[in-house]
């Protein structure tokens, strides 16, 4: 298996410059509770995305620590400043737009799991709080939900993200849809054991609510978990643009994020919808 030095381009084919946007979707081992290299491998892949010429960066979920240390309530980012330093450092010297993926990070003695957004001035842009935390994992134990759905504006089109288990919550991923998301970012620490459900649940998302999704899974061992890797970039008519395997990876494509306008104009399950007669709670 690759190590986080070991870098290789998983790349999809060419398409109309002027309605792409080169999205690069990083996949590498994070190494559990070991954070000061997590930052350095987080910074080397950046550097290498962006390298091959990637508009937009996007990190799996808990870069920072893996998901996640007994000692990760010490081990997290204190109100996130040091994630946003490195974050807007990074986009300021590569040139990127960058998803931060998630970080363990301490609020008010709270702790979350935190997706940061950056522009490529090194702009903060927003964040999200992880709202379904994985009960089976003891996550709900350690973490704190969110609260707040995630949409943003990005280059002329509406944005969001989700973290792993989100995606398994149809009535979120609809909400953000509703808000107009057009390009939905899903960052993950989802594990082998379950990667049959990660290709189903976010080609489904993509098909769904007819936008692009570009997931993006860690891979190798966190503790004695192994990940499943294989991170995406969906179109909004479900077609797999790019995809990895299981081994560190930058997985690049790029995507026309005006064809959701198409898909949906084609497909009006939006409009059609009957919300009238749906079951609420």
């Amino acid at each position: 298996m690759a190590g986080a030095g070991e870098i290789c381009i998983i790349e999809a084919g060419e398409a109309e410059k002027e309605k792409m946007m080169k999205i690069a979707a990083v996949q590498w081992e994070i190494q559990l509770g070991q954070v000061a290299k997590n930052y350095a491998a987080a910074d080397r892949w950046v550097a290498k995305a962006a390298q091959d010429g990637a508009d937009i960066v996007v990190l799996p979920e808990l870069w920072n620590t893996a998901f996640f240390p007994a000692d990760v309530a010490a081990l997290a980012d204190k109100e996130g400043i040091q994630t946003r330093k490195f974050l807007q450092q990074a986009a300021r010297q590569y040139g990127v737009y960058i998803v931060g993926g998630s970080v363990a990070t301490v609020r008010e003695r709270r702790l979350y799991n935190t997706l940061y957004v950056v522009d490529r001035q090194g702009q903060w842009i927003t964040q999200y709080d992880k709202v379904h935390l994985f009960t089976r994992g003891r996550e709900d134990r350690i973490f704190s939900a969110g609260r707040r759905p995630c949409v943003w504006d990005l280059d002329g089109f509406r944005a969001g993200a989700v973290i792993c288990y989100d995606l398994r919550f149809d009535e979120w991923l609809r909400t953000l849809t509703l808000s107009g998301c057009e390009i939905l970012f899903v960052p993950a620490a989802w594990p082998a054991a379950r990667g049959v459900h990660w290709d189903l649940l976010t080609r489904a998302c993509a098909v769904m609510q007819q936008c692009v999704v570009v997931a993006v899974n860690g891979c190798g061992q966190s503790g004695d978990i192994s990940l499943y890797g294989h991170s995406a970039i969906i179109d909004p008519w479900g077609k797999v643009l790019a995809q990895g395997g299981d081994e560190a990876a930058v997985v690049m494509a790029e995507a026309d994020i005006a064809q959701v306008a198409a898909v949906r104009k084609k497909m009006p399950v939006l409009a059609d919808r009957r919300p009238e007669v749906y079951v609420r709670g």
